[in-house]
């Protein structure tokens, strides 16, 4: 059986890789097992630092197994609180590359999953923060209980963003059935973006 080479998590961090490379401020929105946080910290440079947040201790716990076993934990700062508040870690204008991966701790409690309010308002204050020429990145699942409107609440978000400023694309694999993951990619073209100002531009 041929089986697919390229999700939206893979999809993810091959378009953000030569940003990563380059970058020295970079953020890990959901932590889980470690996976984004091993990528950031292994690909970019070792100036670079890595946020990464999470509120299970058990994401924490074995993200920095993780990052111990490949000798990474010196580049990472594991933050166990909400994504939400990224902004009292990262200044305006430092941030160069996010990821966001949503939904529930895989092998943990389904029931335990990002909610559209913090991710919207996580997403916003990466936004903020982000560098003209910077990156941020989000794979949502509409599948699970909660996602749909999780994705939903996303994609509002993003159609809105002032298009002089933002670049937001969207990736969905468009014949499977059962609620495919989706990927969002959104570039910062420019740096004139303050608080609050994220009204559509007609």
């Amino acid at each position: 059986m041929k089986m697919q080479t390229l999700n939206a998590v893979q999809l993810a961090q091959r378009l953000l890789l030569p940003k990563v490379q380059q970058a020295t401020c970079l953020v890990d929105a959901t932590m889980g097992k470690g996976g984004d946080t091993l990528f950031l910290a292994r690909n970019s440079s070792p100036a670079a630092t890595v946020y990464s947040f999470d509120i299970q201790a058990a994401a924490v716990k074995q993200t920095q197994e993780l990052l111990t076993r490949h000798g990474l934990e010196q580049k990472v700062k594991l933050i166990s609180a909400n994504h939400a508040t990224v902004g009292e870690h990262v200044g305006l204008g430092m941030l160069e590359v996010a990821m966001f991966n949503l939904g529930y701790l895989p092998g943990g409690d389904h029931l335990l999953i990002t909610k559209p309010q913090t991710t919207v308002e996580a997403l916003h204050i990466c936004l903020q923060r982000l560098q003209a020429g910077g990156l941020v990145s989000v794979v949502a699942y509409p599948g699970h209980r909660g996602g749909n409107e999780e994705t939903q609440a996303v994609e509002d978000f993003l159609e809105k963003l002032p298009q002089s400023i933002f670049t937001a694309c969207c990736w969905n694999v468009l014949n499977h059935t059962k609620h495919p993951p989706r990927l969002y990619i959104i570039e910062r073209t420019r740096g004139e973006f303050f608080e609050g100002d994220t009204a559509r531009e007609d």
